[in-house]
């Protein structure tokens, strides 16, 4: 229960906030969302960043150090297949600070997030990255 107190700020740090930017968010804590619906949890904790539409324009997307990526067209960028492996990694340990073209390493471990949610069950986190990972490669534009 201790760390379902993490933060929307936290849940955001892949925003974070350059020097010369006065942009603020907020402090909420963290929702539960139902684990078996991988749209709900999209709109929920990756939107804001993200955009509804999962193109890079959600409405703290002006707030990130590094522009969020259009997700619906990470099939096209790796070659017609969606980066499903890649795509959880990322959920599960964050991005890597080596790699410039994903961005800084602040972008939330999702894992970590989700464990905190659901203590009581074990194996609910690893589903939660999968339902998001199937979400996302359903929108990969054709």
């Amino acid at each position: 229960m201790r760390n379902s107190t993490l933060t929307i700020a936290v849940l955001l740090s892949l925003c974070v906030l350059g020097a010369a930017q006065e942009t603020n968010i907020n402090q909420v804590r963290i929702k539960r969302t139902s684990w078996a619906s991988g749209q709900e949890m999209y709109h929920e904790y990756c939107a804001a960043c993200h955009g509804p539409k999962a193109d890079g324009r959600g409405p703290a997307a002006s707030a990130c150090q590094v522009n969020p990526p259009n997700l619906t067209t990470l099939a096209k960028r790796y070659g017609g297949k969606f980066p499903y492996d890649h795509f959880y990694s990322v959920l599960q340990f964050g991005t890597p600070t080596s790699t410039p073209a994903h961005g800084s390493a602040d972008m939330p471990i999702w894992f970590l997030l989700f464990s905190s949610l659901d203590q009581e069950r074990r194996g609910v986190s690893v589903q939660r990255m999968h339902n998001i990972a199937r979400y996302v490669a359903s929108l990969q534009a054709k």
